[in-house]
């Protein structure tokens, strides 16, 4: 977790706004001691300069300290439409966070702040961001804009999500994917955050889903948002558990090690058959594990943001 970042501040997760901007400063500084040193300080106020645009623009002080050529940018420049989709069902609402819980973090609060983080970089930058959330429908579905009240409304949106969970409320990522699929601008970045935990019967409409994206000339990157001891590795202490299913309130009384084997190799083989889809369609696919920080989200979109400028 991004140590700059109190656990009471996530606890409560007030003031968006503020966390964003400690979870971005926290990454520029960290750019220092990473292979994108000499990336950092310019990041936000320059792009990288692509072979055969006019030199005029370039930044011959910052070439000088990193051996890079970067251009200044202007405020009437737009090099990047992304679309923020986030997946609000009920299963992302997992782990409970309450006032007595032991967990400060869950799944749709980590969504939550990566995509208002990946929103503050996209505001320095200039470029133009939308949101989309959904749960068996699209119920938010905001155009790409570059302005500071454009900003805030998409955090009042983040904040209200969070704050009102829903119960029994299911997933139809595939619908949904289709329809942002259609309705964004042509050749934007499309980045997920979502679980992907539908039933087994829906898995050939997401992947089906997740091609009409490339095939409609998106850029994508799915973040598949886990908590990866509870999910992925199934790590409970060996005792009597009443497990609940969030979207469908089915219950489940058992010991782990009664299924562990079993649960651990169907995850394991539904993931794999995710990501080999994503490498199929060229969608990158990122596990984003909530436990790991936000680190891995913002890095993960410099390397795109480096390729597709390339």
């Amino acid at each position: 977790m991004n140590r700059t970042i109190e656990q009471n501040s996530l606890r409560s997760f007030g003031n968006l706004e503020l966390l964003a901007r400690q979870v971005v400063e926290g990454f520029i500084i960290g750019l220092h001691k990473s292979p994108f040193h000499g990336f950092s300080v310019e990041f936000a106020e320059h792009r990288l300069y692509n072979a055969g645009e006019s030199t005029k623009n370039i930044d011959w002080k910052v070439y000088a300290r990193t051996d890079k050529l970067f251009t200044k940018r202007f405020e009437e420049e737009t090099n990047l439409r992304c679309q923020i989709v986030i997946d609000a069902s009920s299963s992302m609402f997992f782990p409970e966070v309450t006032d007595k819980s032991p967990a400060f973090i869950n799944k749709i609060r980590f969504s939550a702040l990566a995509g208002a983080s990946l929103m503050n970089l996209f505001l320095k930058q200039r470029d133009a961001f939308g949101l989309t959330l959904f749960d068996e429908n699209v119920y938010t579905h905001t155009r790409c804009k570059t302005s500071t009240a454009h900003y805030q409304l998409m955090l009042n949106y983040l904040e209200q999500m969070v704050q009102k969970p829903q119960l029994e409320r299911p997933t139809a990522a595939a619908k949904a994917l289709h329809q942002i699929a259609d309705s964004i601008h042509k050749r934007s970045l499309v980045i997920v955050f979502s679980d992907m935990f539908e039933s087994s019967e829906s898995n050939e409409q997401l992947f089906s889903a997740l091609q009409h994206l490339k095939h409609n000339k998106h850029e994508v990157i799915l973040f598949h948002v886990v908590d990866k001891s509870k999910e992925m590795d199934f790590d409970y202490d060996n005792r009597p558990y009443l497990f609940i299913d969030m979207e469908s309130g089915e219950r489940v009384r058992l010991q782990p090690n009664q299924v562990k084997p079993y649960y651990r190799e169907q995850v394991a083989k539904y993931t794999e058959q995710l990501k080999y889809k994503c490498l199929q369609y060229r969608i990158d696919f990122v596990e984003a594990d909530i436990n790991k920080g936000f680190q891995q989200i913002l890095q993960a979109y410099l390397v795109k943001r480096s390729r597709m400028n390339a």
